[in-house]
């Protein structure tokens, strides 16, 4: 299958993505998600500051989907660059039992803009009550996360393909 762009953050990219933090589930990070840019030139940011206090630990900028992805897709191409902090990608099928379920795996995000290459076979379930492996058609929703540790984040994604 040849490579086909996901998200390059164009048109009405604010409107398809959302910003969510640990604050909703009691946490205290604190951050934001932002598109800047106009047309092809544009791209996702994600900063703040991670906390794991108070049983936190994320920011994420978050793009829910209904229509599926093409079969054969084998994982996620993205065009990176930050802080030199490791990042992770979360994908979510509909069956997960639990909201905080996800399907997981991670980069670093250099200064410098790097490509980043992650086979769906490499993402992991997040618990062990969820099943191991995921059909990737259907993924219905996929987060750009902060993740784990008390850090700053800053993570900027130009575009997301499917390959």
């Amino acid at each position: 299958m040849a490579e086909t762009t996901f998200d390059d953050f164009s048109g009405d990219a604010e409107a398809r993505w959302d910003y969510v933090a640990d604050r909703v589930m009691g946490g205290v990070s604190s951050g934001r998600a932002e598109v800047i840019g106009t047309g092809p030139d544009s791209v996702l940011r994600l900063t703040g500051t991670v906390s794991t206090a108070n049983n936190g630990g994320f920011l994420q900028a978050r793009r829910r989907f209904s229509d599926p992805w093409p079969e054969g897709v084998q994982g996620l191409d993205l065009r990176v660059r930050g802080n030199g902090a490791r990042y992770y990608v979360f994908l979510k099928t509909p069956d997960l039992s639990r909201v905080w379920y996800s399907y997981r795996a991670s980069f670093v995000a250099s200064p410098d803009w790097t490509d980043v290459r992650l086979a769906f076979a490499a993402f992991e379930a997040s618990h062990d009550a969820m099943p191991t492996r995921f059909d990737p058609s259907e993924v219905r929703s996929i987060g750009i996360v902060a993740y784990g540790d008390d850090f700053q984040a800053d993570v900027t994604v130009a575009r997301i393909s499917l390959y």
